[in-house]
C-alpha cells in the first residue's frame, strides 16, 4: 500500500495538484517545475490536515457550529472561531505524521550549511481560485528556527483556516465548508532587502501592456499589509521600462532580528525613504519574472517578490508566490487604455484586494 502522501517538496517532480498542496502550494511546485526561482521548501499537504482532524474527531463538531452562525453575527462567530481553534491547537499530531514531518525538515536543512529559518505560510484549497483569492484570509509566519517551533505554526496555520475572518469570507462568497483543507508551506526564509507585489495588468483600467509594481525596503508584509506607501510603478510590458512612477514614503521595513529570531518593524532612515527602492536592471527583472509566470500559467498574475541581501546580483530576485488576478479577469468588457486615476492609493488598493500572504 502507497505511504499516504503527507509531504510534497516544491522540486520533488509531483504534479502541482490543487486538491493536495491548497492555492499557494500548487503555484510554488508549478513555478519550480517551470525553472522559475524560487526559495525551496515544501507543503505539508491537505492529506496531513485531514488525517489530523479525523484522527481528533472533530471533523463533526466543525461541521456542526459552522452550520449555526450567521455571516452577520460577530459575536457568535468569534465564538466558534476560538472554540475550532482551540481544539486544532490542542489535540495531538498523529505520530505517523509528526515523523513525515521531522524527515522532511531535516532533509530541507541539509541543503544549507548552517541553520536556515523559514517561513510558513498558510495554503487552503478554497484560496486563488479564479473568481476568489481568498486573500490574506489564513496566516503566514516568518523567520522560524527549529523543528518544534515550525512544527508548532504549522499547526496555527491549519487553526487559521478558522479564523473569523476567513469564515466570514467563505459565508460572504457562498464557498461551502464540506471539502476544505489547508496545506502549509515551509520554505527558506528570504532576506528582503527590498520586497514587493507587481501585476501583469494594470488594476486601474485592466491595460495588459502594462504591468504595475509595488516595492518598498524590507519584506513585503508591510506592502501588502498596508502599513508603508510603497513605491508604486507603471512599467511598459515589451520594453520593461518605467513609464510613470510615485515614490512612497516608506517609513518602515520589516527585517531580521537574529537576536531576537524573528523580524522586527524599524524606521527607514530619511535619506531611503525619498529614493527609489528598485534600480532600473531591478524594474526590469521584476517585470520579465512577471511575464514568464503569466506565459507559463496563461493569463495575468498577480506576483510577489523579494531581493535576497546575501545573493549576487543577477541571481538575487525570488518569486514567492504568483496567483490569477480576478478583477478583470472576471469582466466581459473591454479595459479601458486611459490612464486616469493611476495613484497610489488607487493601486495599492487594488493590489491589497487580491494579494494575501
Amino acid at each position: 500500500m502507497t505511504a499516504p502522501a503527507y509531504i510534497q517538496f516544491f522540486d520533488g517532480g509531483e504534479p502541482a495538484a490543487h486538491d493536495l498542496l491548497g492555492g499557494k502550494c500548487a503555484s510554488l511546485v508549478a513555478l519550480t517545475e517551470a525553472g522559475l526561482p524560487v526559495p525551496p521548501g515544501f507543503a505539508v499537504t491537505t492529506v496531513a490536515f485531514d488525517a489530523f482532524i479525523h484522527d481528533a474527531g472533530i471533523a463533526d463538531d466543525i461541521h456542526r457550529m459552522l452550520a449555526t452562525i450567521d455571516a452577520d453575527d460577530t459575536e457568535s462567530i468569534d465564538a466558534v472561531s476560538e472554540q475550532i481553534r482551540s481544539e486544532i491547537i490542542g489535540r495531538p499530531v498523529p505520530s505517523e505524521i509528526h515523523d513525515a514531518f521531522t524527515v522532511a525538515y531535516e532533509s530541507l536543512q541539509s541543503r544549507f550549511e548552517s541553520p536556515a529559518p523559514v517561513a510558513v505560510r498558510s495554503s487552503a484549497t478554497a484560496e486563488d481560485l479564479p473568481d476568489a483569492s481568498f486573500a490574506g484570509q489564513q496566516d503566514t509566519y516568518l523567520w522560524l528556527i527549529g523543528r518544534d517551533e515550525v512544527a508548532a505554526h504549522v499547526r496555527r496555520c491549519w487553526a487559521s483556516l478558522y479564523t473569523s475572518r476567513a469564515i466570514v469570507y467563505r459565508l460572504k462568497n457562498g464557498i461551502p465548508n464540506e471539502g476544505l483543507s489547508m496545506a502549509v508551506a515551509v520554505q527558506k526564509m528570504v532576506d528582503a532587502r527590498t520586497a514587493g507585489v507587481a501585476m501583469t495588468i494594470d488594476p486601474v483600467n485592466g491595460d495588459k501592456s502594462t504591468i504595475v509594481i509595488d516595492a518598498s525596503w524590507g519584506l513585503g508584509e508591510l506592502v501588502v499589509s498596508g502599513t508603508v506607501t510603497p513605491d508604486n510603478l507603471r512599467v511598459d510590458k515589451v520594453m520593461k521600462t518605467v513609464s510613470e512612477e510615485i515614490i512612497g514614503s516608506k517609513h518602515m521595513e520589516l527585517v531580521p532580528d537574529v537576536a531576537w529570531r524573528g523580524v522586527i518593524e524599524r524606521e527607514v532612515e530619511p535619506e531611503r525613504r525619498t529614493v527609489r527602492c528598485l534600480s532600473d536592471a531591478d524594474v526590469a527583472a521584476i517585470a520579465a519574472i512577471a511575464k514568464r509566470a503569466e506565459k507559463h500559467f496563461g493569463c495575468p498574475q498577480d506576483i510577489e517578490w523579494a531581493i535576497d541581501r546575501g545573493l549576487p546580483e543577477g541571481e538575487n530576485l525570488l518569486l514567492l508566490q504568483s496567483r490569477p488576478e480576478t478583477v478583470w479577469s472576471t469582466k466581459t468588457t473591454e479595459p479601458s487604455t486611459a490612464t486616469s486615476g493611476f495613484g497610489i492609493a488607487s493601486i495599492t488598493r487594488s493590489l491589497l484586494t487580491q494579494i494575501g500572504r
